[in-house]
């Protein structure tokens, strides 16, 4: 199959293993070139239409439809193979064959016959009952399809080698023609040039006239002179009208040429819809053959499934034999005991009487004789007694009990036993919430029932998870009313969030915006709140970090620029979360533009995106609590929460702002905010969205902090930064004013991540009570970059950063050559935006490229990052301002010792070993704090000469920094607590009025 798309893309002529060489001239560059961009086209066509794949296959049967096409080939192939034997036949005569033999069916009229013949009924007809079989006749169905692709591949060779033969024809046609035309043209001049002639010939025809007239005679050398001349002009003459008589037939013939290559591009184009429609009947195989695929899988799991449990039937059963045939000897002992001692009773009795009656000797003697035989009994009956007390001791009971248990717990599960309701992922639950999301949106259900089900699906009700593992193998509408029974109203203890924003990691991270959005979304689904996001529908997304993903069938509308436009909504998880996506059909394309930010139009992109994320819930019917936007792209919310949708009775919600770095704005001129629908004279004033700067410009981040009910920052020493006119880049004035409402909470970093214990980029995991593997990784780190290993204690310095301004570019270049200076080895990683500094960072990679101690990496690398955080016995932060910073954060979890400047976010989680006034249990790297030379120098004086002359505490100090809990655990409960106080004075204003 591989061999067969090479070729479909490469050309008829090339030659793969296995495969006969095409006999056609090869296809050009163009046309290949155009095969390989439909191929992807195709390709990401097949894969955008999955879901149809169950469609298609009940649509066509497997075993007719494989049949007429694998017929069509072979037919296809006899054909060509006759063409072949007989290369003295002209194509025109193999087509005209071709055309007039009736009886070859097409693979159009196959195909159509084949839809017509298989019905859903005979289909299921055929499909066997038992698993096995199904298994076979999966398989089977799997390679048919693969074979009649292989056919079709090749009929489309040869329908492309015609093509090449019937263009090589028209050419060689054309260039006669144009023969012709030259032909034509040297004899229109060749009969103006006779024309010529016979007139001179007239001319001297009547001049010897009037010479023998007026003469009276004629000279016999002149008469010999003109009768040559006639002669010749004669012979001239009739050789002309023969070469114009044979180039009207040339012309006659090349006529009907043309007629028959008109005949031939009337061929050629229904050549080009067949191939079309074998090209979609490809489709539809590569379909089918997906669904077989995935069937397959699933049948594989459900056969190793039944095996297992069928070994575990088959233990029990036979452990159960066992116990059975031990019991039935067990009973048989106990009743041959139960007879003894019935005998003995009855012996003893019998003796008992005879001493009492003082029998005679012979009875006395009888009586010694029972009692020897009581004896013996006795003894007969302890063996017995002591054999059934082995058995019951190797009788299997409590195995037996235990396996029993088992399984019922294994049964219990299958049907949603309730101990394990607790335990089922985040994701089944996100699940269900996008399925009744999506019913709600379809008008399938009432905007009520859809809140009381999401109500019990965030609750975690055990009667919802009974109903959905109930509907296994149901049908749409039979899911739907047993969702439907769930009547019983459920009060949530919780907080509906919902997170409107540009980013979110795994699946559109461009900074630390995407991992704020994902981490402290699961941290508050932990806290028993539900918790949704909205994201747009890039075309750069990473979908293979989305499950679930496929679009709803609703055609949501939003305004802009005057006018609605349609929205496709896909819905997803991502990390146990769902997810909305918002995928606008606006003839900008606003989200297909291969990347997240830095377009020209990124005010109008991001407005209506708000507008249409607003929008979807409004019309979805939600009614959440908190509404959370971030940063300017996402700040249009606010004003367009209060002063569109509060007014339709969409008011439930208080909005949440978070600033991640208040250097980027998004101001434009004022005119572009009329496209969402705000109304640019009530907005255009200073104490709202008008810019400080500048009266005629808009800033959406001003905005998104007057109109929001909680505004946020990522550290408390930045919220605190941000309110002077240094570190507020001019919005200073407007935070000052709703300082009441602005905080600074600490972000937080995903502990699971980033956790060197379990962290498989790693070449060995370690932890704060195991360290060697730290050495190790230091050790791998080395011989991949080629760094000196011959003082094994030597400090590794890591840096890992976007190369900018904000970052310290002139202090960390610095911090290179004074690590060599200090004795240390140093590691970069990172690029720059920055052109002129990208190219200075190239210089150094070059300078340095052979040194024993200094590595740049100017790139970015996941896996290599884990490792130099892991390897890195120090890690040098000197940002000349941090809003928040993780790095310091992740560089603590793998043991390595920080350096940083004291601003931002660096300021509130790295505080100085050597700073007296900071309590022992917190001091935890090395800091400075202005953003020079001079200082940076003394802050890794101070670092190296502690890891170098007090060992012992640098351990320590490594495996203190590296139990600090920076998870997301504290920063959800303070964002927990702000939401709580503003929907708890919302309701309280509310009820008062």
């Amino acid at each position: 199959m591989a061999a067969q798309a090479c070729a479909l893309v490469l050309g008829p002529n090339c030659y793969f293993p296995g495969r006969k060489r095409a006999l056609a001239p090869p296809v050009s560059c163009t046309y290949r070139r155009t095969l390989c961009i439909y191929s992807k086209m195709a390709y990401k066509k097949f894969r955008s239409s999955s879901p149809k794949i169950c469609q298609n296959k009940k649509k066509f049967g497997h075993s007719s439809f494989n049949k007429n096409i694998q017929n069509h080939a072979n037919e296809s192939k006899d054909v060509q193979d006759a063409s072949s034997e007989n290369p003295s036949i002209p194509f025109e005569a193999k087509v005209s064959d071709a055309e007039d033999n009736q009886d070859l069916p097409t693979a159009a009229d196959d195909i159509k016959s084949s839809v017509g013949k298989n019905s859903i009924e005979n289909l299921q007809a055929e499909v066997p009952n038992d698993l096995m079989g199904l298994v076979d006749y999966t398989q089977k169905n799997v390679i048919l399809p693969n074979q009649a692709q292989i056919n079709t591949f090749d009929e489309l060779d040869q329908i492309i080698s015609d093509k090449e033969v019937l263009q090589a024809e028209i050419n060689s046609l054309e260039l006669k023609l144009a023969e012709t035309n030259a032909r034509l043209k040297v004899a229109a001049e060749e009969k103006v040039h006779l024309e010529v002639l016979e007139r001179e010939h007239g001319g001297l025809k009547h001049e010897m006239y009037l010479r023998n007239r007026f003469d009276g005679k004629m000279g016999t050398s002149d008469s010999i002179t003109h009768d040559v001349i006639d002669l010749a002009i004669v012979e001239e003459l009739s050789g002309l009208r023969e070469e114009n008589q044979s180039l009207k037939d040339d012309i006659r013939s090349l006529n009907e040429k043309l007629n028959d290559v008109e005949n031939m591009r009337e061929r050629i184009s229904m050549l080009e819809k067949e191939r079309s429609f074998l090209e979609s009947s490809v489709k539809e195989l590569k379909s089918e053959l997906e669904a077989a695929h995935i069937d397959f899988s699933e049948l594989s799991s459900v056969k190793l499934e039944c095996k297992s449990l069928w070994d575990k039937v088959e233990s029990l059963c036979s452990m159960f034999d066992t116990a059975t045939e031990q019991t039935k000897q067990a009973v048989a002992i106990i009743e041959q005991s139960l007879e003894l001692h019935t005998k003995v009773e009855k012996l003893e009795t019998s003796s008992e009487q005879a001493n009492v009656y003082k029998l005679p000797e012979m009875y006395q003697q009888n009586n010694e004789i029972l009692q020897q035989n009581i004896n013996l009994l006795e003894e007969r009956l302890e063996i017995a007694n002591q054999k059934i007390y082995s058995l019951t001791q190797s009788y299997p009971l409590e195995e037996f009990e235990r396996a029993i248990e088992n399984l019922k717990e294994n049964d219990d599960n299958s049907i949603g036993a309730v101990g394990k309701v607790d335990d089922m992922p985040w994701s089944f639950w996100s699940r269900l919430l996008l399925m009744v999301d999506g019913w709600m949106l379809e008008k399938k259900i009432s905007i009520s029932d859809a809140t009381l089900l999401r109500e019990m699906a965030w609750k975690k009700d055990h009667q919802i998870y009974w109903a959905y593992l109930a509907c296994n193998g149901k049908n749409d509408d039979e899911v739907l009313a047993a969702f439907l029974k769930l009547t019983q109203p459920q009060k949530c203890q919780g907080l509906h969030v919902v997170h409107i924003a540009a980013e979110m990691a795994p699946v559109a991270k461009v900074g630390g915006l995407g991992d704020v959005v994902s981490g402290l979304s699961k941290a508050l689904q932990r806290k028993g709140h539900l918790v949704e996001i909205v994201l747009p529908k890039y075309d750069c997304l990473q979908d293979d970090h989305i499950s679930d993903l496929k679009i709803l069938d609703v055609a949501m509308e939003s305004y802009f620029d005057g006018q609605l436009f349609r929205n496709k909504i896909w819905v997803g998880i991502v990390e146990g979360l769902p997810v909305y996506f918002i995928e606008p059909h606006h003839p900008s394309n606003f989200f297909w533009r291969g990347k997240v930010y830095g377009e020209h139009d990124d005010f109008k992109r991001f407005s209506f995106f708000c507008r249409a994320a607003l929008e979807l819930l409004y019309q979805a019917g939600k009614k959440p609590d908190i509404i959370h936007c971030h940063d300017w792209q996402t700040a249009f919310v606010a004003p367009l929460y209060w002063d569109i949708y509060a007014n339709k009775g969409f008011n439930s919600a208080r909005i949440c702002f978070t600033c991640h770095n208040f250097e980027y704005q998004g101001t434009t001129h004022v005119s572009e905010l009329s496209s969402c629908g705000l109304d640019i004279v009530r907005l255009n004033r200073p104490d709202r969205m008008q810019d400080n700067f500048a009266h005629d410009r808009i800033n959406p981040l001003k905005g998104g902090i007057v109109f929001s009910n909680i505004v946020t920052t990522v550290s408390p020493t930045y919220a605190q930064e941000a309110r002077t006119a240094e570190g507020g880049w001019g919005l200073h004035g407007t935070l000052n004013i709703h300082s009441k409402k602005f905080v600074g909470i600490l972000n937080g970093i995903d502990t699971d991540s980033w956790n060197p214990s379990t962290d498989t980029f790693l070449p060995a995991q370690y932890s704060a009570d195991d360290l060697h593997g730290k050495e190790e990784n230091k050790d791998a780190l080395r011989l991949h970059l080629g760094l000196s290993s011959a003082q094994a204690f030597k400090p590794l310095v890591g840096c890992i950063t976007r190369l900018v301004p904000q970052k310290g570019v002139h202090l960390i270049r610095h911090a290179i050559y004074q690590t060599l200076e200090l004795g240390g080895q140093f590691v970069l990683l990172g690029f720059s935006p920055v052109a002129h500094i990208q190219r200075e960072f190239e210089g150094l990679a070059n300078h340095f490229k052979d040194h024993p101690d200094v590595r740049l990496l100017l790139k970015y690398d996941d896996a290599l990052s884990h490792i130099i955080y892991a390897a890195s016995d120090m890690f040098i932060i000197p940002s000349t301002f941090e809003p928040c910073g993780l790095t310091q954060m992740i560089a603590m979890r793998y043991g390595s010792v920080p350096i940083v400047r004291r601003t931002g976010g660096l300021n509130d989680s790295v505080f100085d070993v050597d700073d007296d006034s900071i309590p022992q249990q917190y001091k935890n790297g090395f800091s400075f704090w202005s953003p020079n030379e001079l200082e940076l120098n003394n802050a890794m004086e101070r670092a190296f000469n502690y890891y170098s002359r007090t060992p012992g505490n640098w351990k320590k100090l490594v495996k203190k920094i590296m139990t600090l809990d920076f998870s997301w655990e504290t920063s959800a409960a303070q964002y927990e607590e702000l939401y709580v106080k503003a929907v708890a004075k919302a309701r309280a204003a509310t009820s008062h009025v």
